[in-house]
């Protein structure tokens, strides 16, 4: 039992990682409430959070070689628990944003990769794989208990507990440090400052660009503060990100060209199994937090739970996920990364198709459980493979460094999910409704006119009783307002299905993906990829897969 005290300590940091975002989720309605805001304010907040976490997490695993992983982790401890505190008395939406997106997710940015290597240094064989698992699966684990958790805690609480309460488990945690076993740090170099700047920069355009399409539209202007030659700025910021990342590119070449540590080893992408492996994280990730983002506004918004309601209908993807990522070394035995995560990837676009099924007016409680069930049973198995494959791609010395990669993927998958998934709801919800009431003979012209203008002002995922009291306000005759309801509730289901739609077509585009996965079952005493035969990706035999593009 001595031997997993470490595992203690560092799947409750994940745990505690994740839930979060998870509460913030099923907690959007009361949030829009309690700050007098709107959804997309909210999805601000919580895209801010992981893009912080995205921007500067590779930042983060080279602080973490520098001066220690354990040192690393306990000091991003001690700024999570600060910006849980700033959050759980947050006054206004501006403080709200600070203390959690911003200095709880400069905390991660300390605390993650750090972890992912002082996992891997405190376990070896078989038990290294038995602790990627834990760590997937307590990380689907608290994505899925958070709405059950923050759920209740919001309904007949408030929401601020939830974050008082990780400043005393953090607490705890620093108490216990020294049952994880440190990891020697590297030789301290200067940290690369302009990699820093030009990475977060990039990353920050290219998100900011897909989270303010939903308001300012794609090409047609909607309400942007700004037009390039009559189009709207989302392209073009998208664009400048691009940009921006290929001069990273370009300057980390030079960096590594002078002999001078880069922030990034490019020749990392060189490895295929770590290049896939962190692809499908991405892909995961955008999938999983987009779901998490427009699942609940389907049951609070459409249905009208509260978090916990809301929070007992996402119970069996906690379930599911939890015991399936569990599974993974047990899979891992008897089948290849490559074929338990296609297997998953399966599973998902099943439990997608299922979903779009259970998106009615009124809700089939069962039906609705069992396609969450089948999501989480898809996701906990890709949670069981890809850390333990990242991690196994490169050897002892790179630990850090692909785990900084690991969480930079994960977490610019989860900024994208949010912002990207978002906006396709926003959009459909425009079209959707837009549609309707087009081609509603009940609805006049003048009422038309007046939606058009309420659109063109900006757009927001909210209850048909504020539609019908918007309605009321602008003096409408009640049959024009019962049709004006009805066909913006007609429009919700619609853009809840294509958003799902576009988070299944995801999926299905991460199949090619899985082609540099190992083929191979993981094995070794140090937990690295030994492959039986040849193979045209990476031309080695019998060798780590991380020697292959240094």
């Amino acid at each position: 039992m001595k031997r997993w005290r470490a595992l203690i300590v560092l799947g409750t940091a994940q745990f505690l990682m994740v839930l979060d975002t998870s509460v913030m989720n099923v907690s959007i309605s009361t949030l829009v409430e309690d700050f007098d805001t709107e959804v997309t304010a909210i999805q601000a907040v919580i895209t801010l959070y992981t893009l912080v976490m995205a921007a500067f997490m590779i930042t983060g695993g080279k602080l973490g070689d520098a001066f220690g992983r354990r040192r690393a982790f306990a000091v991003g401890l001690i700024v999570y628990g600060a910006g849980s505190a700033v959050t759980s008395v947050a006054p206004t939406l501006w403080v709200l944003a600070v203390g959690w997106s911003v200095v709880e997710g400069l905390g991660a940015t300390l605390v993650l990769p750090a972890l992912a290597a002082l996992v891997a240094g405190a376990y070896r064989g078989r038990e290294r794989a038995v602790a990627y698992g834990v760590i997937g699966g307590l990380a689907g684990a608290g994505i899925a208990v958070g709405p059950l958790l923050g759920g209740w805690v919001t309904t007949y609480l408030t929401w601020r507990l939830v974050f008082a309460g990780e400043v005393v488990v953090v607490i705890a945690m620093l108490c216990v440090i020294r049952w994880i076993p440190d990891v020697p740090r590297e030789p301290r170099t200067a940290l690369d400052k302009g990699g820093v700047a030009l990475s977060a920069a990039g990353l920050a355009l290219v998100v900011l660009g897909v989270l303010q399409s939903s308001s300012w539209g794609w090409l047609k202007p909607r309400n942007p503060p700004f037009t390039v030659f009559g189009f709207s700025p989302t392209v073009f910021v998208i664009a400048a990100g691009a940009v921006v990342l290929w001069l990273f590119c370009t300057w980390e070449r030079r960096q590594r060209a002078r002999g001078r540590e880069p922030l990034v080893r490019l020749s990392l992408f060189g490895v295929p199994p770590l290049r896939s492996g962190l692809t499908m994280l991405l892909c995961q990730n955008l999938v999983l937090l987009g779901l998490f983002f427009i699942i609940p506004l389907y049951l609070q918004v459409v249905q009208g739970f509260d978090a916990f309601q809301t929070g007992l209908r996402l119970l069996p993807v906690s379930v599911t996920m939890l015991l399936s990522a569990m599974a993974g070394p047990l899979l891992g035995r008897v089948a290849a990364p490559r074929t338990v995560v296609r297997g998953g990837l399966l599973v998902l676009v099943a439990a997608q198709v299922w979903l779009l099924a259970t998106i009615e007016p009124d809700i089939d409680n069962l039906s609705f459980g069992l396609a969450m069930a089948v999501l989480g049973l898809g996701m906990g198995l890709l949670a069981s493979q890809l850390g333990n494959v990242v991690q196994s791609s490169v050897g002892e010395e790179e630990r850090s460094e692909a785990g900084g990669l690991q969480y930079t993927a994960q977490n610019l998958g989860s900024s994208l999910g949010t912002a990207l998934i978002g906006s396709l709801l926003i959009g459909a919800l425009v079209h959707a409704f837009t549609t309707q009431i087009d081609d509603n003979p009940k609805i006049s012209d003048a009422a038309r006119r007046q939606a058009g203008i309420a659109m063109e002002a900006g757009v927001s995922f909210v209850s048909t009783d504020q539609v019908r009291d918007a309605a009321a306000r602008a003096s409408l005759p009640s049959s024009e307002a019962d049709a004006l309801v009805d066909s913006y509730a007609s429009a919700q289901l619609d853009a809840l299905k294509a958003a799902v739609l576009a988070a299944a077509a995801v999926t299905l585009g991460a199949f090619p993906f899985t082609r540099h996965l190992p083929a191979e079952r993981l094995t070794g005493e140090t937990g690295t990829t030994e492959r039986t035969e040849r193979t045209e990706r990476t031309g080695r035999t019998g060798k780590k897969t991380g020697e292959t593009g240094r």
